[in-house]
């Protein structure tokens, strides 16, 4: 099968790089379109009992400055891969559903997503990778990151 459209979830964590450099190559080879998602958590999920409403109305916008972080951070990996600034998303919400829906948005038949390998029934992906191979109605390529191989 070839492939015509590819999206590269990542994290903004440092292994983020071995994902898209895996997910180029694999584009490469079947002359497909690469895009980049990454997903910002709400902070309401990251902080919880925080009032985020008093430091939104002191004119702090921690989550608009989340994303456009990881616009940047994106974009510049992106341009290390050839990956044009319109082929870059980035999403505020739970990953695996945000991730799933930027695929079906720009038309992806895989997504390629980084996974640690650790071990146990439990650990056999990480929560955001096993999300989106459950949920995706597209081929999911999980590549293993960190650890050790075997």
């Amino acid at each position: 099968m070839a492939y015509g459209h590819i999206l590269v979830a990542v994290d903004q964590s440092e292994e983020a790089e071995a994902v898209v450099d895996r997910a180029r190559k694999l584009a490469d080879h079947h002359k497909a379109t690469l895009s980049l998602c990454s997903v910002v958590k709400p902070l309401t999920h990251v902080y919880g009992g925080l009032d985020m409403m008093a430091y939104t109305q002191a004119g702090v916008n921690f989550e608009e400055q989340a994303v456009n972080q990881a616009r940047q951070l994106l974009e510049a990996l992106g341009g290390r891969f050839g990956v044009a600034a319109k082929d870059v998303h980035v999403s505020v919400g739970a990953p695996p559903a945000q991730i799933v829906e930027t695929a079906e948005a720009v038309g992806a038949d895989m997504i390629v997503v980084g996974s640690h390998g650790k071990h146990g029934l439990g650990l056999l992906l990480g929560s955001t990778a096993n999300g989106v191979l459950h949920q995706a109605g597209c081929d999911v390529l999980t590549v293993r990151i960190g650890g050790e191989s075997h």
